[in-house]
């Protein structure tokens, strides 16, 4: 049963179109979900950031943020020399708690050191996303205002879809909020 669920779901998310490339769809995708706010400070301004790890992908990232017309602000790294991801996740989540940027987007080998890195500020909910499914759910569930990814983890069209899904999925609030304000309060 759970295998005929995960082949429908493949199904559903791995489309192919005549390029013969695998295509990850996102059904009524828009960025005027997520539209530039002129005069609001911070509104809409992507913090991004990566260590050594993270680079090549957060680089597409960037480009592909470009194409959108989004606006981003680049914390670093800036080269694929080793680095500690601690003092990029540092820089980009001080930016969206002093209201510098509304959300982040962060990339290390796996994800998972630089949102354990990202979550230790105060007031920052840093996910690390492998999928639509779970991405989708961060934002609307748990209100998280940092996606975390593997660039050694994850491939370059599906971290796009991400970044997509993440910056136009609104939280739903309700029943969620009650739980986003007793995790804040830890």
């Amino acid at each position: 049963m759970l295998t005929h669920f995960f082949i429908l779901i493949l199904k559903l998310f791995n489309q192919r179109p005549h390029s013969g490339q695998p295509q990850f769809l996102i059904p009524n995708f828009s960025f005027k979900k997520f539209p530039r706010l002129i005069g609001e400070r911070g509104k809409n301004m992507i913090a991004i950031a990566s260590d050594h790890g993270g680079f090549e992908l957060k680089e597409k990232i960037k480009n592909h943020l470009t194409e959108k017309g989004v606006e981003f602000k680049d914390f670093g790294t800036d080269s694929e020399s080793s680095v500690s991801y601690v003092p990029y996740a540092r820089a980009v989540t001080r930016a969206i708690v002093s209201k510098e940027c509304e959300r982040g987007i962060l990339v290390c080998g796996t994800g998972i050191g630089i949102s354990i890195a990202a979550n230790r500020t105060k007031g920052i909910r840093a996910a690390v996303c492998t999928d639509a499914f779970c991405c989708r759910l961060t934002r609307q569930h748990n209100n998280a205002n940092v996606l975390c990814m593997g660039g050694r983890v994850i491939g370059d069209q599906l971290a796009l879809d991400l970044v997509n899904i993440f910056l136009t999925t609104e939280f739903e609030g309700g029943r969620h909020l009650d739980r986003i304000t007793a995790i804040d309060d830890i």
